[in-house]
């Protein structure tokens, strides 16, 4: 077995302890992510990052409050997580 398939296998047994630890932390995550968009982007790609980062955090929300399948919310949370980490890096690297 894979990483990602253990990782799956796991969140699906345990996924009422898992969905209120991980909207806690990707919303830490993307706040920390916004944060460092608007102290040092640009003016012209600060909304568009902003955008995007927002937005990956709202379909993660919404994907949990539809209740969809557990696949699809542990896909949202990995990619919600590497598109938030990805513009924190960016913009402390502006920044520094």
């Amino acid at each position: 077995m894979t990483l990602y398939t253990k990782g799956l296998e796991d969140f699906k047994e345990h996924l009422t302890l898992y969905v209120p630890l991980s909207i806690i932390f990707q919303s830490c995550l993307g706040s920390v992510a916004a944060m460092f968009i608007l102290k040092s982007s640009f003016q012209t790609f600060r909304f568009l990052d902003l955008a995007l980062v927002v937005s990956f955090a709202m379909a993660y929300n919404g994907a949990l409050y539809a209740q969809m399948k557990p696949k699809v919310i542990y896909n949202l949370f990995i990619v919600t997580i590497l598109v938030h980490t990805t513009f924190l890096i960016i913009n402390m690297i502006r920044l520094g």
